[in-house]
């Protein structure tokens, strides 16, 4: 049901963000954008600390696959600043994930920007995968478990210019280097 959601939010994002694009012109100073993207998440948790536990299974990773959108605005010669939200859905041991971060980076000539980014993510867990075993949410929280985790994000990216209003995305992020997330996406400006 996520995969069906997701793959219809993403048709209809890129139908309208491209629409828009089309049919308005960017203010002066003010880059808006919006995109899709998927990556791997790792949460970064240390297996030995359960090795004694029969059955448990750690996985630790998940692929995830959301949306994102923000606004960047020019405040200098190539130097930009900006604000973008996110939402991932997950599988295995991230139910989803969402956040929100400041970044500062470089336009270059083409319409790239190179960044870095640091805000606050929050990353739903979904017990039974990060455990294998079958195990509720409640049960997990009951055991000392959450099941809502979130902290500092930081991270390193770059929207790569395609020469029209899409830009590939490559980024790097981690909360509060516990744990290591990288994505790809495409975004388009309008």
């Amino acid at each position: 049901m996520k995969k069906v959601t997701f793959a219809a939010l993403a048709v209809a994002a890129a139908l309208g963000v491209s629409s828009a694009a089309q049919a308005q012109e960017t203010a002066p100073g003010a880059h808006p954008y919006a995109g899709v993207q998927v990556g791997l998440h790792n949460l970064g948790i240390d297996e030995d600390d359960f090795a004694g536990i029969p059955g448990l299974d750690i996985d630790d990773s998940a692929l995830i696959y959301g949306a994102y959108a923000g606004v960047d605005f020019d405040i200098a010669q190539g130097a930009v600043i900006g604000v973008e939200g996110n939402f991932n859905l997950g599988n295995g041991p991230v139910d989803n994930e969402f956040g929100i971060a400041g970044r500062i980076g470089h336009r270059t000539a083409n319409g790239s920007v190179i960044y870095i980014r640091g805000g606050y993510q929050w990353i739903n867990i979904d017990p039974s995968g990060l455990t294998g075993l079958n195990v509720t949410d409640a049960q997990f929280e009951a055991a000392g478990g959450d099941d809502t985790i979130g902290d500092y994000l930081v991270g390193v990216g770059a929207d790569i210019s395609t020469g029209g209003p899409a830009r590939i995305r490559v980024a790097v992020d981690t909360i509060s280097f516990d744990t290591l997330r990288a994505t790809v996406g495409v975004n388009f400006g309008f």
